[in-house]
């Protein structure tokens, strides 16, 4: 019982039998606690040392106990003032970690990384990272990391990523960057083109983005930012999403050749209002899907572009507004 203060379990049995049998020696005290003479003189070292016993004034090599009250209440204190400033350090410490954590945290949303290798490793990370989704917003300008330069692209592909992305008109002036556009198409990656993008960007799973503080021009290392910060994640997707939304899709014609779609902002075409009169006759997207012989993806994505054109945000709204617009015969 009295661990808490420094007594082991002999010291103790012996206290008490001198507080309770009064004054002994060593020889006494091991006869009647059962034990060995020497452990016996341990333990009332021990118990001298802390203030429990003292040896009787006549000589006899007897101890007494010290008042309980007394020189258990003095270790008792000391104790409490040893637990409160342990308290204290702890509390400290925790303090102390709770900070470098959350600066630790703070680091690693956002992070500068400098060098053509440094980020060709990071756009090769964020792609065989992926498990879901990548978008991507392709500018016309230099290329730091070439299309699928390291092959994670076409694992990330493989092993049913998919890819979204949003070309810059001169990002097709080349013959390498066509090539790389055919192979995309090839791997069924949805690509778009605009005239113009807001700027370089990679998203991956909606939660880890790569985007480009400056340009390797002249020379210089490119910089770039590493963000795992939610809100600024969350931010560069709603970017995206809305270049994607107005872009033109590319694909191939009946001969293989490279075929630009119209864009959201121009309009259904002909293709959308046979699926918008499919829906307004109550058909499914499945069964559209087999009436005009396309996927279920496609049937669900030229929807949902109908939808953003039409800033609709029901199928019932995008049915009234197609009737207003004169989308479909009445």
């Amino acid at each position: 019982m009295l661990a808490a203060i420094g007594l082991d379990e002999r010291a103790e049995r012996l206290y008490s039998r001198l507080v309770v049998h009064g004054p002994a020696t060593a020889e006494e005290l091991a006869v009647r606690c059962g034990t060995g003479v020497t452990e016996a003189e341990l333990a009332l070292v021990l118990l001298q040392t802390r203030g429990l016993i003292a040896p009787e004034a006549d000589g006899s090599a007897r101890y007494a106990a010290a008042p309980p009250s007394v020189a258990l209440e003095a270790l008792l204190t000391g104790q409490r003032h040893a637990l409160r400033e342990a308290e204290l350090s702890a509390a400290s410490l925790a303090e102390a970690y709770r900070v470098a954590a959350a600066d630790q945290s703070h680091r690693d949303l956002v992070e500068v990384v400098t060098g053509h290798a440094a980020v060709g490793h990071r756009v090769a990370q964020l792609q065989l990272g992926a498990t879901t989704e990548l978008l991507a917003l392709v500018t016309g300008r230099h290329q730091v990391v070439r299309a699928d330069a390291t092959g994670a692209e076409t694992d990330a592909v493989t092993r049913g990523v998919a890819y979204r992305v949003v070309l810059e008109r001169p990002a097709l002036d080349t013959p390498e960057s066509v090539t790389a556009l055919f192979e995309a198409l090839d791997r069924d990656q949805q690509v778009r083109v605009v005239d113009r993008v807001p700027g370089k960007l990679i998203v991956a799973d909606r939660a880890r983005a790569l985007v480009p503080l400056s340009e390797a021009r002249d020379g210089a290392e490119p910089v770039v930012l590493s963000v795992r910060a939610p809100a600024l994640v969350q931010l560069m997707v709603t970017l995206f999403e809305q270049t994607w939304e107005w872009a033109h899709p590319l694909g191939r014609d009946q001969n293989g050749a490279l075929l630009v779609e119209s864009a959201p902002g121009g309009g259904p075409d002909e293709l959308d209002r046979r699926v918008l009169s499919l829906l307004l006759i109550g058909a499914t997207d499945q069964a559209v899907a087999k009436q005009l012989g396309l996927g279920l993806r496609t049937v669900q994505r030229r929807i949902s572009r109908l939808m953003a054109l039409a800033r609709a945000d029901t199928r019932i709204q995008l049915g009234w507004q197609a009737h207003r617009r004169g989308w479909v015969a009445d």
